[in-house]
């Protein structure tokens, strides 16, 4: 699969670095500089069977068979000015939407950042996802991946294909996709990923936690 990394900060880089480790043709782009983006690229080669590269944004988006949205709320229409169009492609977004001191959402309630994303992009086919669990869980939860019971993650979208694609994703990362419905449950899961942050970054385990939903049957 081709993969476009629009944001290729702490989660875009590293969710780029296991997604070309797992075997996907990916484009890191938006970041600091170019020579930030190349040296993300460097860092893959060799390590798995895909292949990694630093881009613009627009080349990030151009042939991509997906798209990871991991940018700063503040910068969502920055970056979406600078990938030309998106109609029809999957766009995963794991931005929350913060405020500009990241202490509180600024969307909520009766709306999610991923349905505002939505609108600002109508015919892209938008998923949340990532953006329920730390940055510095994710490189253990791939190494992990084998194991036989894997962290759920959750996900949500209104466009089945396009969450066929964002759970094969988070599959290749080590997570157990957790289908949660349509894209306005994002309503919950956003505020749910700042309770994860606040045991993450506040408890005492430290940030490298992850969750799974388990069902007792009888």
């Amino acid at each position: 699969m081709r993969v476009g990394i629009l944001g290729s900060g702490l989660m875009g880089g590293k969710l780029g670095t296991i997604f070309a480790r797992a075997g996907h043709e990916v484009v890191f782009s938006y970041a600091r500089s170019m020579e930030k983006l190349k040296k993300l690229a460097r860092s893959v080669h060799g390590k798995g069977h895909g292949s990694a590269r630093a881009g613009t944004p627009r080349e990030a988006a151009k042939e991509a068979d997906a798209l990871l949205l991991a940018v700063h709320w503040s910068r969502i229409e920055e970056v979406l000015s600078q990938t030309g169009d998106l109609s029809g492609k999957v766009v995963v977004t794991c931005s929350l939407p913060m405020n500009d001191d990241d202490t509180e959402l600024v969307v909520a309630h009766t709306s999610s950042g991923a349905e505002e994303l939505a609108r600002m992009i109508p015919f892209a086919r938008v998923v949340s996802a990532f953006n329920t669990v730390p940055s510095e869980v994710l490189f253990g939860v791939y190494e992990a991946k084998r194991k036989a019971t894997r962290p759920s993650l959750v996900y949500c979208g209104d466009d089945e294909s396009g969450k066929a694609v964002a759970a094969e994703l988070i599959r290749d990362v080590g997570f157990d996709p957790l289908d949660a419905g349509p894209l306005r449950i994002a309503r919950y899961t956003e505020p749910l990923a700042l309770l994860v942050a606040e045991l993450a970054y506040e408890g005492e385990g430290g940030p490298e936690l992850a969750y799974r939903f388990e069902w007792f049957r009888k």
